[in-house]
């Protein structure tokens, strides 16, 4: 797992980036190429292995070169339990899927997308989240 974009030159990278929480997780895709993302679905569940199900299934369906999982933390920087979920959700995604994971620090991207009129927060989150990755990429 990396905290750190891609750097360099090389192929087009694709990802899948995920806004996790307990009950629900949003998702997005977005690549290296346009650098945009788009909310795709949230997966709406407390069920970790009904969660990872529908996971897995985009994952065979979208082919990601790596996956982003927003983290997030306390207007200070500082972390809470919300932040140590969404890290051990990582490295589960790492853990299962064998694809490289990096984390993001996702503080007020629920506030920009219900500022944006998001239908889908969670979502429209996710797709904040992987934007903010691409730009540092």
């Amino acid at each position: 797992m990396s905290g750190e974009a891609p750097g360099g030159v090389g192929r087009a990278q694709s990802f899948l980036a995920f806004d996790f929480g307990a009950k629900r997780t949003g998702v997005a895709s977005g690549n290296t190429v346009t650098r945009s993302a788009t909310p795709l679905k949230t997966i709406a569940t407390e069920k970790a292995d009904v969660r990872f199900a529908a996971i897995e299934k985009l994952i065979r369906e979208y082919q990601p070169d790596a996956l982003v999982v927003g983290v997030p933390r306390h207007p200070d920087g500082a972390p809470h339990d919300n932040t140590h979920r969404a890290q051990r959700f990582a490295r589960q995604l790492h853990g299962r899927f064998k694809l490289p994971v990096h984390e993001v620090d996702e503080r007020y991207t629920s506030t920009e997308a219900e500022a944006g009129g998001a239908r889908d927060l969670d979502a429209a989150s996710a797709a904040l989240i992987l934007e903010q990755f691409l730009r540092q990429a």
